[in-house]
């Protein structure tokens, strides 16, 4: 059997395991895994992760779990183009960093800023108070100044004809709270440039496919009971 993905577009690391495979015409099965109803807790799924995460991937005999591996992998296994993940050591090093920084930063922010301000209301049914709320899309804010300042780091913002995993990376993690409402490029020219680059670099029909499901978030039905007590344990443990 070839390569297969166990994904759920709702995840941030699928959406950017999707759009590169797809982006660079690996051939791959789409093994779809709902989070939201619970299947990655499935006895079946624990056989390909144990540890009940997506994305996951299968390669023949071989598995493997975590998104930046499974993006390096593939890199790997394929021949895609060089400015993905550059051979020259300091480009390549640069998207190192970022992608060794975003887990407890950009990723972490823009994650909890989904969950409280639409998936726990809407889905959950347990609204946040408002000061958690205000306190959260605050640190969004100075995470995403922190990013602004300091992404010519990862060679995201100058941007230029090509991207990056870590343009990626990150673009995926930003339509989480877009995804949420929140209209983070508007106050930010620049981000919103770099973001325009990233999208048209990807194709827009691509980009499209890849984040409906995170843009119709607040159009989620509320979770049953059974699937609430499921997932809540899983849930606060991610984003505190």
């Amino acid at each position: 059997m070839g390569l297969e993905l166990y994904l759920d577009l709702l995840s941030q690391p699928c959406r950017a395991v999707y759009i590169f495979a797809k982006k660079n015409g690996i051939p791959f099965e789409l093994r779809t895994v709902e989070l939201l109803k619970g299947q990655h807790l499935s006895d079946a799924f624990v056989q390909v992760n144990p540890l009940k995460k997506v994305p996951a991937l299968k390669d023949g005999d071989f598995t493997l779990t975590e998104s930046v591996a499974i993006l390096l992998y593939l890199t790997r296994k394929f021949k895609v183009p060089d400015h993905w993940y550059p051979q020259e050591l300091q480009a390549r090093a640069r998207v190192d960093e970022y992608m060794a920084w975003q887990h407890t930063t950009l990723r972490k922010n823009c994650l909890r800023t989904l969950w409280y301000k639409v998936m726990f209301p809407v889905f959950l049914g347990e609204p946040v108070s408002p000061e958690t709320l205000a306190a959260t899309l605050a640190e969004l804010d100075a995470t995403l100044q922190i990013f602004e300042d300091n992404s010519f780091r990862t060679r995201a913002l100058p941007g230029g004809p090509h991207i990056s995993l870590a343009d990626l990376v990150a673009i995926t993690e930003l339509m989480h709270p877009v995804g949420a409402g929140c209209q983070i490029f508007e106050s930010r020219p620049k981000l919103a440039a770099w973001s325009q680059r990233v999208e048209a670099a990807v194709g827009s029909l691509l980009f499209r496919e890849a984040h409906e499901v995170i843009l119709k978030a607040s159009d989620f039905p509320p979770a049953d009971a059974s699937v609430k007590q499921k997932l809540m344990p899983r849930v606060l443990a991610m984003i505190q």
